[in-house]
């Protein structure tokens, strides 16, 4: 066993001591159904934001509600002396549809036994109030039991995460001077298994842009019509069509122009992970690992930019067939950026290549979703090593350095705003489900995240 320093122990003592009143905290705000996307539950989202401001200010926060142009942010400060490091997490959650593939009430959470232990099930489980509970445990547990904490701390909690974070920006650039901090802490990521935690090093970035062509001036009858009249519906699978040519790379110009080579260090130290890509496509009953030639999986999910369409629409939908030849066809493309990929560049060159692409007789409408670029972090910095060390004395193996395929628009906020990188350590696995019926996060992933928090609080206090 690591040794222990007194102040720590007393710490790991009082989480173990009081599973049962952390457990009810968190089943208390997974009852509140935050949903961001959808306006009928904005008066929930306030609920959620006062919930954690109550819980804040009664371990010793400086916490409050501070108004946005959507749903509010929380922000809680705790004075001390030694580094300064602020930590974000979200309180809103997806939607919960298709509601008839739940096996329960998605917000009346409940413990359920699984092949890998107890699991707590419900919408927010793991994304991200599971996540955002260990830590305000973590501080709940050094406040109680030394009566502080071991440096300075402040907590950023938004409520618009899941609908791409629309208020951050400009709040992070109006509030910059208070927020700014040595080092930004995150725990909306996950683990290599059940037994197993990361660190994650490296994030993509995104952008996205909603097309919609129009031809005719109306729909048409396809017998009179089809034929001789252009169909949007054919343009636009067209133009998505010729987004990749047949070894997997995207065709827009210039795409690959700030896309770096990952270094033979980080590919090595990722072929020693042995990801199984079969198993893990297996999992969601596929088997053809497609993409660019000559990438190993892990890099085509962590480091290489992608292109994807996500919806496409257009004529006659419903139960039935119509015979239409429709006016307009509509899709949503959105793009996982990596290195200094820049999203209006990219996405001024996906515009191009659509009306490069559009008939005369065809015009386009765009509406674009808010960009922000990658994000990456340097593996031996102090911070990182503190860490580690941590997650190693808890769980008794070495944290993995992983990339992540998604995105997490706050890393790169937090570096272009307040100059500040971020650590991500978090505690959600694969199967979570997190955006999808059932959602759940293990009971070890609250706990041993909770343990893990106090650990690390301890030794970054010390750098």
């Amino acid at each position: 066993m690591p040794e222990i320093d007194s102040e720590l122990e007393l710490a790991l003592n009082y989480l173990d001591h009081n599973k049962d009143e952390s457990l009810n905290r968190l089943f208390d705000i997974l009852k509140i159904p935050s949903i961001s996307t959808q306006e009928k539950y904005s008066k929930d989202c306030l609920n959620a934001a006062n919930w954690f401001v109550e819980q804040l200010k009664d371990i010793g926060f400086d916490a409050s509600i501070r108004e946005t142009n959507g749903h509010p942010m929380v922000v809680a400060h705790f004075e001390q002396e030694g580094p300064h490091f602020l930590f974000y997490g979200h309180y809103d959650v997806q939607p919960i549809d298709p509601i008839e593939l739940w096996n329960h009430n998605p917000f009346e959470p409940k413990i359920e036994e699984s092949n890998n232990g107890e699991i707590i099930k419900a919408r927010g489980a793991s994304d991200d109030k599971g996540q955002v509970m260990t830590f305000i445990e973590a501080c709940r547990a050094h406040i109680k039991t030394s009566g502080t904490l071991p440096c300075k701390i402040s907590i950023l909690l938004e409520g618009e995460e899941e609908i791409g974070s629309p208020s951050m920006s400009n709040f992070l650039k109006d509030n910059k001077k208070e927020l700014t901090a040595d080092y930004c802490l995150v725990c909306d990521t996950g683990m290599w298994d059940y037994k197993t935690p990361c660190i994650t090093t490296m994030l993509r970035g995104m952008v996205g842009d909603e097309i919609k062509i129009t031809a005719a001036n109306r729909d048409l009858h396809s017998g009179m019509y089809g034929g001789l009249a252009t169909n949007p519906i054919h343009v636009l699978s067209n133009i998505l069509s010729l987004l990749y040519d047949k070894d997997g790379r995207i065709t827009l110009e210039g795409f690959y122009d700030d896309v770096p080579e990952l270094s033979n260090e980080q590919k090595e130290q990722w072929e020693s992970l042995n990801f199984d890509a079969k198993e893990f496509l297996s999992n969601v009953g596929l088997s053809n690992i497609i993409g660019e030639k000559d990438y190993s999986p892990l890099e085509k999910i962590w480091s290489r930019p992608t292109c994807e369409v996500n919806g496409i629409w257009g004529g006659y939908t419903e139960p039935g067939f119509k015979t239409v030849l429709p006016s307009e066809a509509s899709a949503k493309v959105s793009f996982r950026l990596v290195g200094k990929q820049d999203p209006d560049k990219v996405l001024k060159s996906f515009r191009n290549h659509v009306s490069k692409n559009l008939p005369s007789d065809c015009k386009v409408e765009f509406l674009a979703k808010a960009g922000s670029g990658a994000s990456s972090l340097e593996i031996n910095s102090p911070e990182v090593k503190a860490a580690e060390k941590a997650l190693y004395d808890e769980w008794n193996v070495s944290p993995k350095m992983v990339g992540c395929g998604g995105s997490i628009p706050i890393g790169d906020h937090f570096k272009s705003i307040l100059g500040t990188n971020s650590l991500l350590v978090g505690f959600g696995l694969d199967d979570d489900k997190i955006h999808s019926p059932n959602e759940k996060y293990n009971l070890s992933s609250y706990q041993k995240g909770t343990r893990s928090w106090t650990r690390i609080i301890f030794n970054l206090s010390k750098i």
